[in-house]
């Protein structure tokens, strides 16, 4: 991700790359390939498949500099020789690779070695739908047919309810483009349907914003009866991420996942009740009835 704003990828360019990435590592180990160089042609791919393609020099020389930075920081362990010496000192931040060293040269044909494997190994499946235009639709069907609201009226001088709307679709976009990325940093995409992931960011983001359904309604019913389970899972493993955020707002976080575990309660307790002929569960019986059992016989 870090590698394609330095690069100045499209986002879907940087989300195609990240699924392939996900896709190479589920039938792979890290230990048989390396993951950096794995990402450097992820992004190759990716960037030619989304029409933005980038020179493959280039690429190398961004990928090991933030490789580099990162052996500098200590976010990245050196492996150990093969004969179990240490291994050499991590380059400078600023390091340059020379384009016709013979370091270079070989490290030009792991990657394109690897763009190879990666195309076998997703099955030559290049056409990656993406969260992103689901999440937008389902935001604009939600809006337009004034099936939610905010809790508390905004600050902001509105002169219409159209202006209140405009600013609550902005909002839930912004907030559900940020989510989706997010969750490109966990398995998410292998895991589940970009329908499914949007419907989650959807529903994030509205309690994020602070917005609710109209009339009472619940959240299932107004995003369209989506499994609650999934919606669940999704959920939690983008809040587990976002959670460890230095600017996170635990607190919010605390209420979302209370808001999650009510509802998953409330549908195991729905799909549990014995159901009635027509298939709806049996309505509770009124208060003060008396028990068949203890009716009086009628003659």
């Amino acid at each position: 991700e870090e590698a394609g704003r330095v690069m100045k990828l499209p986002r879907v360019a940087v989300s195609t790359a990240e699924v392939f990435f996900h896709r190479f590592y589920a039938k792979h180990s890290f230990q048989d390939h390396d993951r950096f160089e794995v990402a450097v042609a992820a992004i190759v791919l990716a960037a030619k498949t989304e029409e933005a393609p980038k020179k493959l020099n280039t690429v190398i020389q961004e990928g090991f500099k933030l490789k580099a930075r990162g052996m500098q920081a200590g976010r990245i362990s050196q492996q150990r020789n093969p004969d179990g010496s240490s291994p050499p000192p991590p380059p400078s931040a600023s390091a340059y690779m020379d384009p016709k060293g013979e370091e270079f040269l070989k490290l030009k044909e792991r990657i394109l070695l690897l763009e190879r494997v990666i195309l076998h190994t997703i099955g030559f499946e290049l056409s990656i739908d993406h969260p992103y235009k689901f999440f937008v639709e389902q935001i604009r069907r939600l809006i337009n047919a004034r099936r939610v609201r905010y809790k508390k009226t905004p600050p902001g001088n509105f002169k219409s309810v159209q202006e209140i709307y405009a600013k609550m679709t902005n909002e839930l976009v912004q907030y559900s483009m940020s989510l989706a990325n997010d969750s490109y940093q966990t398995s998410l995409c292998l895991q589940f349907s970009p329908q499914q992931i949007a419907t989650a960011c959807v529903y994030l983001a509205c309690q994020l914003s602070g917005v609710e359904p109209i009339d009472g309604a619940d959240w299932k019913t107004t995003l369209g009866n989506p499994d609650i389970d999934d919606l669940f899972s999704i959920s939690v493993q983008i809040l587990d991420l976002i959670s460890e955020k230095k600017a996170s707002d635990t607190e919010s976080v605390k209420k979302i996942r209370t808001a999650l575990e009510l509802m998953k309660t409330r549908e195991e307790s729905s799909s549990s009740a014995p159901p009635t002929p027509s298939g709806r569960p049996p309505p509770p019986p009124p208060s003060g009835s008396i028990p068949p059992s203890k009716r009086p016989r009628v003659n």
